[in-house]
């Protein structure tokens, strides 16, 4: 539920009522807003009973919230959330664009990589130093040692760092190296991994499970949410179908959905989605014209020769190409005042 205190409450009262929510064994989630305060409260499923709230001094209303997920629902925060992701922020109608490689192969690819993504105009780097493949025998990363390749790119180019964490015990780790925690598809219901990245004041990038449905990808991020941890990016990279064609099925549906039902923001992975780079800008740009909050791409300096999804990675000429077509999109989306946020 929510509680709506008075615009006129006092700072004692605010304190009373944050009391009386941790004395009933609940958790209060506090929402400063420009005019009042709004304390969301969140348990164990137990009912209660909003006559244990409204009768409290600077109390205006309570409101029932729905949902089974509390803390991603636009009924508990109405508003968009801004994530940052380094110095920049999405979820304000600017598209984030992240590139990079599937995984971190050596010193000489992940400095060119990130010298090309940098040059096309993104925002971030992406690359993967722990890779959860679906072979024992694929290519797994190279660990630390790539993590450190990806802070000397960073140093490089000024691009932070968006990379995969695949267990509780290595958040610590990732967490030094990195400004975003990528959780993989097949980790989105890893739930002692969602505790542990919710536990830090990193960005989180959590992708839907290949699988999972919309219900089942809220209910994970709320796992991130309800550790404390605010800063949370959805990301939908395609889901399992009876399609062959593609490596997934875009789910393009999922965008504006997600951002009727969550107020977290929402990126697109083209890469996974359809896993051939022929189909990857096109898909890219239907996901802003849908009204992503931005992309996350595999660019690689020669996908030919890549140890893990070079037959989805774009070349750097192409993601540059890519990259002015989709500031191109969203530019002419805001100048004919055409709004993507399916509740307007």
């Amino acid at each position: 539920m929510m509680i709506i205190m008075k615009t006129t409450a006092t700072k004692e009262e605010l304190n009373h009522v944050l009391q009386r929510v941790e004395d009933l064994d609940l958790h209060p989630h506090r929402i400063k807003g420009s005019e009042r305060n709004v304390i969301g409260v969140v348990g164990d499923g137990r009912p209660v009973e909003a006559t244990a709230f409204i009768r409290l001094p600077g109390v205006a209303s309570v409101i029932p919230i729905s949902k089974p997920y509390k803390l991603a629902s636009r009924e508990f925060y109405p508003e968009n959330t801004l994530v940052p992701v380094g110095e920049h922020v999405i979820g304000n109608g600017t598209p984030i664009i992240i590139g990079g490689p599937c995984a971190v192969e050596s010193r000489e690819q992940i400095l060119e990589a990130a010298k090309a993504v940098k040059d096309a105009g993104a925002h971030a780097l992406r690359g993967g130093a722990f890779k959860p493949r679906t072979s024992p025998y694929s290519f797994q990363g190279m660990g630390e040692e790539g993590l450190k390749l990806l802070a000397e790119a960073r140093e490089l180019t000024g691009l932070p760092i968006v990379t995969e964490v695949t267990a509780p015990e290595l958040v610590p780790l990732v967490a030094d190296y990195a400004e975003v925690l990528q959780i993989g598809a097949r980790n989105m219901q890893n739930y002692a991994l969602l505790k542990a990245v919710g536990q830090t004041n990193r960005t989180v990038l959590l992708k839907r499970g290949m699988s999972a449905t919309i219900n089942d990808f809220l209910m994970a991020a709320e796992y991130i949410l309800s550790k404390g941890n605010q800063n949370v990016i959805l990301c939908e990279r395609g889901i399992r179908t009876f399609e062959t064609a593609t490596r997934n099925t875009t789910d393009i549906n999922a965008i504006p959905v997600l951002q009727a039902h969550t107020h977290l923001p929402v990126m697109l992975d083209p890469s996974h989605s359809t896993g051939h780079w022929e189909y990857v800008s096109a898909l890219a740009r239907s996901g802003i014209a849908a009204g992503a909050d931005g992309i996350i791409v595999e660019v690689h300096p020669d996908p030919a020769s890549a140890l893990s999804d070079g037959a989805q990675s774009l070349k750097p000429h192409r993601f540059k190409t890519l990259v002015k077509q989709v500031n191109a999109i969203a530019d002419a989306l805001q100048t004919a005042h055409i709004s993507t946020n399916p509740l307007q």
